[in-house]
Parts: C-alpha cells; sequence; structure tokens
C-alpha cells in the first residue's frame, strides 16, 4: 500500500508540474509592435494630401492603425507617416514626446494579439510571433492564462540613470506588473521572459534595474533571442541613409529623419563596451569611424542635434553589461551575411553604400549577440548559455522549424526541472 501511495504522488506530482508550466511573457522586437495614432487639433500637416489622408479610422474615437499599414508603401503617404512617427528630443525636458497633433497608444497589451500579425489584415504578409505563439500552445500553453505579449511603442528607447525616459520606463513599469500578475495567477510561478531581437535590452534593463529578491522570486528564466546587446552596424547604415526595415517599395530617405529621431535607434548604435574601439565601420572617403566615434558620426551625417542625447542618455547606459543573476539563454542565428563594414563613396550618404560582410544573423553582428557570453564569463551567480542555429536570420528564427524545436525545446527544458527535482527528491 505505501508503494502504491508513492506511486501514485509520483504520477500526480509528474502530472502536475507537467500542466502547471510557468507563464512566458513575451516581449517583441522593434518592428514588432503594433501602433496606433490619433489626430488631434494641434496637427499641422506639411502638405494638403497628409491633411486629408489617414487610413479608416479603428473606432469613433478617431484612432487609426498607424505601423504597420500598408499605405506606406507608397511615396506621397510614406511622407506623410514619416511626420507622424517621428518623436522631438526636448533639451529643457531631457526627454522626447511625440510630434505636436499626434497621440499614440500600443494596444493589446498583456495580450498576445498584438504579436501575432504586425496587420490582422494582411496575415500571410505580416505575420510575426504568430508562429512561436502556436508552438507554444502545442505543449500547452494558453493565451492569456499562461501566455501573455508585452508590446510597446518601439519608437522610444530607455536613458541612463539621471535621465527621465518617460514613455520606456512607463513600459518596464507595466512590464514588472505584468510579470507580478502573471505569476499570482499560475500558482506563484515565476515566469519565464522570452524576447526577441530590441525586446531583450528592455528585459535586461528590468532586470537590473529591480531588487535580487524580486528576480528571485517573480523570474524562472529569461530566454533572448536575436538580441543585439551591443548594437549593430546595420543601424549606422539605418542613420547614414534609412532603413526600409524589408519593406518593399519604399525609398529609405523618405523614412530616414524619422529613423534618425528615434531614441530607441540611438540605443542601437554599436557599443564601444562591444565592438573594438579601433576597428573602423564606416569608411569614407575623409574619415573612418569606429564604435568610439559614434558622436562625430552623427554630426557628419547631418545629425548633430543628436549627439548630445547620445552622449548624455544612451552612451553611458551602453558602457557595461550588468549580470541580472537571472538564469539567461541566448538564442542566436549565425553563418548569415552581416554588415560589418560600410563604404561611402563621393556620393556621400545619401548613396547606398558598399558592404563587407561578416557573421551574424543578417541583422546583428556576432560579437553583439555574443555580447553576455563575453561579459559575464566566470561571473559568479550568473549562468549563460548561447544556441547557435546556422543560417537562421534576425526574423526568421521565430518561423523557421528547426529554431522554433530549439526554443519550444528550451521552454520545456524549464518547465521539466520541477518533476525532475520531485522525482530526484524521492
Amino acid at each position: 500500500m505505501a508503494i502504491l501511495s508513492m506511486a501514485i504522488f509520483l504520477y500526480t506530482s509528474n502530472t502536475s508540474a507537467t500542466t502547471n508550466l510557468h507563464p512566458v511573457i513575451l516581449i517583441p522586437g522593434s518592428g514588432g509592435n503594433q501602433l496606433e495614432a490619433r489626430l488631434t487639433e494641434k496637427y499641422k500637416p506639411t502638405s494638403l494630401l497628409c491633411n486629408r489622408w489617414y487610413p479608416v479610422k479603428k473606432d469613433p474615437d478617431g484612432w487609426f492603425r498607424l505601423w504597420f499599414d500598408p499605405t506606406v508603401l507608397f511615396g506621397p503617404f510614406t511622407k506623410c507617416f514619416n511626420q507622424r512617427m517621428m518623436v522631438y528630443y526636448d533639451p529643457d525636458e531631457d526627454d522626447y514626446h511625440n510630434a505636436p497633433g499626434i497621440e499614440t497608444r500600443v494596444p493589446y497589451f498583456g495580450s498576445t494579439q498584438a504579436l501575432l500579425y504586425l496587420d490582422p489584415n494582411l496575415k500571410q504578409i505580416t505575420s510575426y510571433m504568430e508562429p512561436l505563439v502556436r508552438s507554444l500552445e502545442q505543449v500547452g500553453y494558453l493565451s492569456g492564462k499562461n501566455l501573455f505579449g508585452a508590446p510597446y511603442d518601439f519608437r522610444y528607447g530607455l536613458a541612463a540613470e539621471g535621465h527621465p525616459s518617460q514613455v520606456g520606463s512607463k513600459f518596464l513599469s507595466d512590464l514588472k506588473d505584468l510579470i507580478e500578475s502573471a505569476s499570482a495567477s499560475n500558482g506563484e510561478n515565476p515566469v519565464i521572459l522570452l524576447s526577441h531581437s530590441l525586446g531583450g535590452l528592455f528585459a535586461l534593463q528590468l532586470l537590473n534595474r529591480t531588487s535580487i529578491s524580486w528576480r528571485q522570486k517573480f523570474i524562472k528564466h529569461f530566454i533572448a533571442l536575436s538580441a543585439p546587446w551591443g548594437g549593430t552596424v546595420e543601424e549606422m547604415r539605418t542613420f547614414a541613409s534609412g532603413n526600409t526595415l524589408g519593406v518593399p517599395l519604399v525609398d529609405p530617405l523618405l523614412v530616414r529623419e524619422q529613423q534618425r529621431c528615434s531614441p530607441s535607434n540611438l540605443w542601437l548604435m554599436p557599443s564601444p563596451s562591444v565592438f573594438s574601439r579601433g576597428k573602423p565601420l564606416v569608411i569614407t572617403p575623409d574619415a573612418s569611424y569606429s564604435s568610439s566615434d559614434i558622436a562625430e558620426f552623427l554630426k557628419d551625417i547631418g545629425f548633430s542635434e543628436g549627439v548630445y542625447p547620445y552622449k548624455t542618455r544612451v552612451l553611458p547606459l551602453v558602457e557595461s553589461l550588468p549580470a541580472p543573476e537571472v538564469a539567461v539563454t541566448c538564442v542566436v542565428g549565425s553563418g548569415v551575411k552581416t554588415p560589418e563594414t560600410l563604404f561611402y563613396g563621393d556620393g556621400g550618404f545619401d548613396e547606398r553604400p558598399e558592404v563587407v560582410y561578416g557573421d551574424g544573423d543578417g541583422t546583428v553582428n556576432m560579437v553583439s549577440l555574443l555580447a553576455l557570453e563575453t561579459a559575464w564569463d566566470g561571473r559568479k551567480n550568473q549562468s549563460v548559455k548561447v544556441v547557435k542555429i546556422p543560417g537562421v536570420s534576425h526574423t526568421s528564427i521565430l518561423k523557421d522549424e528547426n529554431a522554433l524545436g530549439v526554443i519550444i525545446g528550451e521552454v520545456s527544458s524549464i518547465n521539466s526541472e520541477t518533476s525532475e527535482s520531485v522525482v530526484q527528491w524521492f
């Protein structure tokens, strides 16, 4: 009878451990967030077209989809989009704000709904985290119960200590609340943070801005996919020449101004703590720029207004990568041609550069993808595991079958730790 009772207890314990999963919170990358806008009386369009044009309103209150909306593909509307997406640095407030007359909001915080597709009306071509969410559902996760989403306004970033960052700090506060509520609604189980790209930087900042006791109570594991821990060379091309983010038909010069003004993009400039300070990343007929020359680079491309916020708000933020004493797994693509050095000719920064490629995931350089492993080598109380997936790009990591298998395998392994410890105890 005693043996039978023990067997029943072991079975029920393992079953409970399997069904009582650690809740997962998904934190998307930069372009993986939906964004809605509303125009107010203060809105002053730069053209008659922008005054009369906007996508179909979402509701009677005037909210409409700002990102992603397919009309951005067409030149005249791209200019309107660029104007409405602009953010401005206020030196008196030492912070950023929307363009006058533009109100924005991020829909569906806490839900995975906003992360499945960039535009739910174009599911086939704007799928984002939908394959990952479906894969998690296949191993027992249920959106709204133990699977949650934490979208944010990807234009805004964070700032170094002593500098305000109202939008970014509000997101960290909301994310912290979501973590606590997800844990409370799942039997006090600590959560697994699962981020993509820029989302990993926000997650790491949250962990390092909370107490160790809070982390020990609420965080089980942090899985970061394609995280640009030290920025990217590709970001220098974005500032110099604009970036279409893979959207076809868009002239990158039409969106360059908006991309330059985004503090989150400034955050992704190559960090001198990760990239070699002596290695040229951008070369022109008159100058070369390494990770220690970002301020000079910003000035020379015609964006001198970005120099002060970079030096005061961003540079101190990326000087080091503090260890949060939370188990971290980095899943990264490798073996994909990634911009490593940019050569600009006599045509200047309005021209597309010649590119020398190196290793990475097509967007993030390998030295940046592996930055935590390098920074935390031998660090006490800090584990970091890196899983490289050959041939998988920065975005395909969310869709590739092999990559999804690796990610779900990591989540399942984390969840199995509890049941294994029960068996070992007996």
